[in-house]
């Protein structure tokens, strides 16, 4: 496995070594040991499967209290992938990285806690899967607005068509308005 930081250097590309045979394919898509040495040690107690349509976009979703590590690829089809820094004092704060991870490139994206997380759907259909350190806690999830021209996520959009949002997204607050980490806050427990 490949490790690669991002502008954001908290936010970490695994990039899988495939081994192609007539057979098909086989990769390592996780290794405790490796990821503690990259990303420090988190456990990991849920794991997640969407599916979703072209142009779909889910996020930027996060919670401030319950904080999810996550470690997300596509398994099917091919999505744009977002992470906002939304705590507050961050060197990075309200910088955004966006990386392709599709079925083919078998890529994966660590986002640790902290951290707002979305992706949009590029391919005619897309099957995302994440595992996350923490369970899910709806009193504690928060979201930021996909287009808040205060970040300025550059999205992939197809045909330029704007995408289909669940009505929670849609009505999501800006960066500047949102319910965001404090200064000095750690996703230490």
């Amino acid at each position: 496995m490949e490790f690669v930081r991002t502008d954001i250097p908290e936010v970490v590309l695994f990039i899988p070594k495939v081994f192609d045979d007539y057979r098909g394919f086989f990769l390592e898509t996780f290794r405790q040991s490796e990821f503690d040495a990259i990303c420090g040690h988190h456990d990991f107690v849920q794991d997640n499967h969407s599916g979703s349509r072209q142009g779909s976009l889910r996020g930027l979703h996060y919670q401030l209290h319950q904080t999810q590590g996550k470690l997300v690829r596509a398994v099917v089809g091919e999505v744009f992938d977002v992470v906002v820094d939304v705590r507050l004092g961050s060197p990075t704060f309200g910088k955004w990285v966006g990386v392709f991870l599709s079925a083919e490139n078998r890529h994966q994206l660590w986002v640790p806690p902290g951290f707002a997380h979305g992706y949009y759907v590029v391919s005619e259909w897309a099957e995302f899967y994440y595992k996350a350190t923490d369970y899910y806690a709806p009193e504690w999830e928060r979201g930021i607005l996909w287009n808040d021209p205060g970040i300025g996520i550059e999205w992939p959009l197809i045909k330029g068509k704007l995408p289909t949002l669940s009505n929670k997204d849609a009505a999501a607050p800006s960066l500047a308005e949102a319910e965001v980490f404090p200064r000095g806050w750690s996703a230490e427990k």
